[in-house]
């Protein structure tokens, strides 16, 4: 089955250079490093070519520009022929498995169940209807829980 990003990227493939930001995006940790990564991103691609990288700080964009040359050659073929680092907005960080195995979701009770299996009847297929009523009770379970605070 075709990832959805990667059919994405096939149609943004026609716009050119601009298009190339999200493969640009998804080496980035590997080739500058997990805490350049976390203090500097890839913004956008100008029309002229060049790769404009948002930075936490004008001291990350200072140091970074003295960087240049060694970030675009670990970038490889994706590499553009110039980079150019300022102070901007950065992407919120992911949360690690850690995080997201520390928050524990509430457990659908049978009113839920009940309830997420009426929501999804309609539904023709028997796999997607058995998934979208879980999802459905897992939902009910939730917003009923946020709602007890």
């Amino acid at each position: 089955m075709e990832r959805l990003a990667d059919a994405v990227r096939g149609e943004l493939s026609r716009f050119g250079a601009p298009a190339e930001i999200g493969r640009l995006a998804d080496a980035w940790p590997a080739a500058v490093g997990d805490q350049i990564a976390r203090n500097a991103w890839p913004a956008r691609i100008a029309r002229d070519g060049t790769l404009h990288v948002n930075t936490s700080s004008s001291a990350w964009a200072f140091e970074l520009t003295q960087l240049e040359a060694a970030i675009r050659e670990k970038l490889g073929a994706l590499a553009p022929a110039k980079v150019r680092f300022a102070p901007g907005p950065l992407p919120e960080p992911l949360t690690t498995a850690e995080d997201a195995s520390s928050a524990t979701a509430p457990e659908p009770n049978d009113d839920d169940r009940i309830r997420g299996t009426e929501l999804a009847a309609a539904i023709g297929d028997e796999k997607l209807r058995n998934l979208v009523a879980r999802a459905a009770a897992a939902s009910l379970a939730g917003s009923r829980d946020s709602r007890s605070f």
